[in-house]
């Protein structure tokens, strides 16, 4: 049996959460050799989505270490000198795959076994896979899902081995539109394909996402909605060529992306704590059914104060904010003293091309579309309200200045009362920026 190692708290996974907790730890005042991070991956915690962005932009690349954790927040750029000098062990290359919850003990894949007092849950998500549905030919070569940095390291390469290729993209959310535009950018020719009526409609209403789609079209890529790949053809290297549609069409393809969700990694935990929505549930202070175990991130299923209802979150903001949150919680408990419970504020936001949204609050009740949304106009700036009983609960803005989106975020924080969807359309975004 290889040698048990003891640590005051340990964290399990090594994603942006796990950074930001190894910052607040370290704000906090933690000992050297108290706080350890377990992560699969190979590097220390990074900014994950400069993956999508300028990590796979091959003229201007935004290489390692200028992502890694804090650079997306402007702090301190946290190398593994970092870790070192503040005592923190960093455990890379090492998959915990057994969690014993009651006796507070952790095993590798290789068998290494780690005890902890606390445990900070940070596993993160994983990508859907279309192999996980049997989809004919999904493991060919050239199909790429982006999720870690070694997934952007194979995209990068393929992207410059099949230059000026044919690229086929699976998904319209997040990663599919902030991809075919990062693939655009690199000089391939693109085609979108995804089942819904339109883009990014767990967000997007019909009136912003024919802006998008509008724009992109104008760029060159080719949308085609309505349908799902089905399989996959190969040439004799195993490498992918051809994109089967399950409306009998085929594309030609060097090289497919797909970003068709992600799925929160919790089986580590199962049976062993509550679950909720998909997530291990949580309180204010991300304190899961075990007092001694918290959970951060795309794993935890929290309170929302704002809405007074269970959510779970899957964004670099809140995975930020969860991991301050918990690690304030436990300190404060430690001595005794407490803190606010964690009352977050929904935001999203997104890149591509010179395009540059921000959402905050929540999508519910009526909608209502303002501003210039003409895809060819030379400076688009249109924006969306979202009415629920007779209150604004929430705001998208494209194009907005950093002093606009301050604006619709403390309207959806405040949630104000409107007299007429009319009023509100015919105003626009000084709506927001009177408040």
């Amino acid at each position: 049996m290889a040698e048990e190692k003891s640590f005051k708290y340990v964290i399990v996974g090594g994603g942006v959460s796990a950074g930001y907790a190894a910052r607040e730890f370290f704000k906090q005042g933690v000992k050297p050799g108290e706080l350890a991070i377990i992560s699969r991956e190979q590097v220390p915690p990074y900014e994950r989505p400069a993956l999508s962005k300028g990590y796979i932009h091959l003229e201007n690349k935004a290489t390692l270490p200028n992502f890694y954790v804090a650079a997306g927040s402007g702090g301190e750029r946290q190398f593994p000198q970092w870790y070192k000098e503040k005592g923190i062990e960093l455990i890379l290359g090492t998959e915990i795959v057994k969690a014993d919850l009651a006796a507070k003990t952790l095993v590798s894949g290789t068998g290494q076994v780690f005890k902890y007092q606390t445990l900070l849950a940070a596993t993160g998500s994983s990508v859907i896979r279309l192999s996980d549905f049997g989809v004919p030919g999904a493991d060919a070569k050239n199909i790429f899902y982006l999720r870690e940095l070694e997934d952007a390291d194979y995209l990068a390469y393929a992207m410059e081995t099949k230059e000026k290729g044919k690229a086929v993209v699976v998904g319209g959310g997040y990663i599919g539109l902030e991809l075919s535009a990062a693939l655009k950018a690199n000089n391939l020719e693109v085609t979108m394909v995804y089942p819904e009526p339109w883009c990014m409609p767990r967000l997007f209403t019909a009136g912003i996402a024919s802006f998008y789609e509008g724009y992109y079209a104008n760029k060159g890529i080719n949308i085609v909605k309505g349908t799902v790949a089905s399989g996959f053809s190969t040439n004799s290297n195993g490498e992918v060529t051809e994109v089967k549609l399950k409306d009998g069409r085929t594309l030609e393809a060097d090289i497919v992306i797909v970003g068709v969700g992600g799925r929160p990694i919790i089986s580590l935990f199962k049976g062993q704590v509550e679950e909720e929505k998909g997530g291990l549930k949580t309180d204010g202070f991300f304190k899961t059914s075990l007092p001694d175990v918290y959970a951060i991130g795309d794993v935890a299923t929290f309170p929302m104060k704002l809405y007074n209802e269970m959510r779970r979150v899957e964004h670099v903001d809140h995975a930020r904010k969860s991991a301050e949150q918990a690690v304030k919680a436990i300190k404060a408990a430690e001595e005794g003293n407490s803190i606010p419970e964690y009352d977050y504020l929904p935001y999203f936001y997104s890149r591509a091309f010179d395009l540059s949204w921000q959402f905050y609050g929540d999508n519910v009740g009526e909608s209502v579309l303002f501003g210039d949304n003409d895809p060819k106009s030379p400076k688009p700036k249109f924006g969306s309200y979202w009415i629920k009983e007779g209150k604004v609960v929430g705001a998208f803005l494209e194009g907005g200045t950093p002093e606009e989106n301050n604006a619709i975020a403390k309207l959806a924080r405040a949630q104000p009362s409107v007299e007429s969807l009319e009023v509100l359309s015919k105003e626009g975004l000084s709506f927001a920026t009177k408040i």
